[in-house]
């Protein structure tokens, strides 16, 4: 009875070890970065509002001209070469080549550690062809095989293995948001001399818990794929929630607020309507204002805080709607602890009637919660030459890039968007992210042949044309190539978010074909602590001066 007595008790003594461990890994499974943890994320608002409790660093490997390694160097820092023209250390937009059963292969990436790739994007080969036969090949963890290959631009443009909308055909090139998370490294190659290309990816710290991606995975994931991809394209209507309202008619220089609930909540919903667009620089002229807890943090024109730029531009996104009744919303999430307030601004030169609905809900405030933030430049003229860096914003603190809206005006009819992002965060000595082009940025390619329209969730470009005389030019006049006028281009993130620690500073090459004077103007937006600063301050000078220039070029 004895022995008996014994062997029960090391057999419960076993059954509890394993119920632990099983428990245990179960844990880390559901804690780890996976494809079902990076989706959910995509369409959780909420946790932008979130500096990320597992860190990472934003990082993108691009063909960016290797030329370029200082500012200090003028001339090497513009260079516009991102593609090989020939196979040498100094002419080269990748890594190194490879032989594998004695076929050579371009490395694109080779990123050692845990991360993501969460955005990739390739142009066609040229503007008139969507198609190649260069087959693209994604090794993770040190895998002999690859866990994804196909054709270049087809198996990352909607109509291979990633479903539209997290794959698709932009505007001349392939662009995907879906995630490829990796536990060790990742590995991209191509079987022919590379062109232009991105992969932009989280780089997370070393012992995070990270599920690779793999095919069993994808596929057992169909339900949720289905069920993120319909929320970004039908996103839902705000409706829960305490509802505010403001129907003013604003003045002259007349300013209308509206008191929101005091407590812990956040700003759920956003919509502002104007009576009239008939004139188009009214977006620019109406400004929109937001304080929380005794401090503004957003300052903006309408058209560059909704992505609309002048005029009323038609698009739908995930983050902000603009419909054709001129109704312009916004669904990203603003939470404060105590109070916040919302205020239109007129600094046009006639009334205007405006109505605006907050919707305003619930929110769980913690150490890693940060304010909305929303600011504006313009600026005009911005020469085109000498090539310079054009600068967004510069942050300082703790926070996470979200999005931008660019406004150009260009006076001629060749292409105005060669240049380069340059991002730099936390003081490194080089942009983690430095780009190929403006037009690449914002998620399409060969923009020198048109500025027509296109929409994504996460980027756009509205057709601003509508208010331009292009339309009543003739086609014989321009031809087919022609990119003059106003255009607007907007990007907004999920899971491309930049977080920073300390700071972040997003400059944009001014790099046209043409000597000439362009206008620019951009919204950009994150989320910061209290004690997160920018260098752009409300300009109500600045709108004006570029109002008068704005309906000069109209009117002409």
């Amino acid at each position: 009875m004895k022995k008996m007595k014994c062997n029960t008790a090391g057999y419960t003594l076993i059954v509890l070890v394993f119920f632990m461990v099983s428990c245990s890994e179960g844990k880390n499974q559901e804690d780890a970065v996976s494809i079902s943890s990076l989706l959910n994320e995509m369409i959780d608002r909420d946790a932008l509002t979130k500096f990320p409790t597992k860190d990472f660093r934003l990082k993108q490997e691009s063909s960016y001209n290797r030329a370029s390694t200082t500012p200090i160097d003028t001339v090497d820092w513009f260079m516009n070469q991102d593609f090989n023209r020939k196979n040498n250390e100094e002419d080269r937009n990748y890594i190194r080549i490879e032989e594998v059963n004695g076929q050579k292969e371009w490395v694109l990436m080779d990123h050692q550690g845990p991360g993501a790739i969460v955005r990739t994007w390739m142009p066609f080969l040229n503007a008139k062809t969507p198609t190649t036969t260069s087959i693209i090949k994604i090794y993770l963890d040190g895998a002999k095989e690859p866990v994804l290959r196909g054709n270049m631009l087809g198996v990352l443009n909607g109509t291979g293995l990633f479903p539209f909308p997290f794959a698709h055909k932009s505007l001349r090139s392939a662009v995907s948001f879906f995630p490829i998370p990796y536990a060790k490294s990742c590995k991209i190659t191509v079987t022919e001399k590379p062109f232009f290309y991105q992969f932009t990816y989280r780089e997370y710290d070393e012992g995070t818990k990270i599920k690779t991606f793999t095919l069993k995975d994808f596929k057992e994931e169909n339900t949720l794929v289905k069920k993120v991809g319909d929320a970004l394209l039908a996103p839902e209507k705000i409706t829960e929630g305490i509802h505010f309202m403001l129907s003013e008619t604003l003045n002259i220089g007349e300013e209308k607020s509206v008191e929101l609930t005091s407590g812990t909540n956040a700003v759920r919903g956003l919509s502002l309507k104007l009576d009239s667009y008939k004139d188009s620089t009214v977006t620019r002229s109406v400004v929109l204002k937001i304080e929380f807890d005794g401090q503004e943090t957003v300052w903006s024109p309408i058209g560059d805080f909704f992505g609309s730029g002048i005029g009323l531009n038609p698009f739908q996104g995930w983050y902000r709607t603009v419909a054709n009744d001129g109704t312009m919303s916004s669904r990203w999430v603003m939470p404060y602890q105590k109070n916040g307030r919302i205020s239109v601004v007129n600094l046009g030169g006639n009334p205007i009637d405006v109505k605006l609905e907050a919707v305003v809900g619930d929110y769980t405030w913690d150490e890693n919660s940060m304010y909305f933030n929303a600011a504006w430049r313009g600026e005009y003229p911005v020469s085109t030459r000498p090539f310079s860096d054009w600068n967004y914003v510069t942050l300082k603190g703790r926070g996470v890039y979200v999005g931008d809206a660019l406004t150009i005006w260009n006076p001629v009819k060749r292409w105005w968007g060669e240049g380069d992002e340059k991002i730099w965060v936390d003081g490194e000595d080089f942009p983690s992210i430095f780009g190929t082009g403006t037009e690449d940025y914002y998620g399409y390619s060969w923009g020198g042949v048109s500025n027509d329209f296109y929409e994504h969730p996460f980027h756009a470009q509205p057709n601003s044309n509508k208010y331009n005389k292009i339309n009543r030019k003739t086609k014989a006049e321009f031809g087919d190539r022609n990119t003059q006028f106003y255009s607007t281009e907007t990007r907004t993130r999920a899971l491309d978010g930049m977080p920073f620690a300390s700071s972040l500073q997003l400059d944009m090459e001014i790099w046209s074909w043409t000597k000439c004077d362009m206008e620019y103007g951009v919204g950009v937006y994150w989320y910061g602590d209290t004690a997160t600063t920018s260098n752009r301050k409300a300009d109500p000078k600045g709108v004006k001066e570029l109002l008068s220039i704005t309906k000069t070029i109209i009117e002409e």
